[in-house]
């Protein structure tokens, strides 16, 4: 990768886990993990000072959990994009995240690949979803909480085009740009420009969003 490499903070309070996943990004000479944190707290005050481009906020931790950090980086430092570390007990958790602003999420158990590609996702300006992890979850709490969310993200999505929501479908399953262009023969390009302007029209901030209206409105 040429031009400017992605400055990462790695926000986590177990020694362990942080030294697995800096040892895994620093593996990929675009990646620079510029600091640690061990809570919330450090993780803003640390994001601010170094300019970086990706922080990866486990939630729970001292003195500031990883929501609440998260919303102190929304306001404070709202270049650097967020990227949530969590198990399958934080759903509801994770369901929150996201809905404010959070730019993916990833299980702690993940591939160290697909860890790399998350915050090269996240610093290109995209949301990066699991799409194992996140079929699963969206699926678990959509059934506990379809009902008092459909009428409202059905409301929503009736701003779009038939075409428009052949996309949103797609992104609710996981599909990245290339893949939703495949199932509905249209270039990467094409999805990628529809994709704007679906979040665009539905005042999200990123596809992750879109993706759980998608899936509340029953797509």
């Amino acid at each position: 990768m040429t031009g400017p490499r992605i400055r990462v903070v790695i926000a986590d309070d177990e020694p362990l886990i942080r030294a697995g996943i800096r040892m895994i990004l620093t593996s990929d000479t675009a990646i620079d993990v510029v600091a640690e944190a061990t809570n919330g707290r450090e993780a803003v005050e640390l994001a601010r000072s170094h300019a970086v481009d990706v922080v990866l906020l486990d939630i729970q931790m001292p003195e500031m959990d990883g929501l609440s950090a998260l919303a102190e980086l929304r306001r404070t430092v709202p270049a650097a994009r967020v990227i949530i570390l969590t198990t399958f007990g934080e759903r509801e958790n994770v369901l929150r995240a996201l809905e404010h602003g959070g730019a993916g999420f990833l299980l702690k158990d993940t591939a160290p690949a697909e860890l790399i590609r998350a915050v090269r996702a996240a610093a290109a300006g995209d949301a990066y979803l699991s799409p194992a992890a996140t079929r699963h979850v969206v699926d678990q709490l959509a059934t506990g909480r379809a009902a008092a969310r459909a009428d409202e993200a059905r409301r929503r999505l009736g701003v779009l085009s038939e075409r428009e929501r052949d996309v949103l479908a797609l992104l609710g399953e996981g599909l990245s740009n290339a893949d939703a262009g495949k199932r509905l023969h249209m270039s990467e390009a094409t999805v990628k420009t529809y994709v704007s302007r679906i979040l665009a029209k539905l005042d999200c901030e990123n596809r992750v969003q879109a993706a759980l209206l998608a899936r509340d409105a029953g797509l």
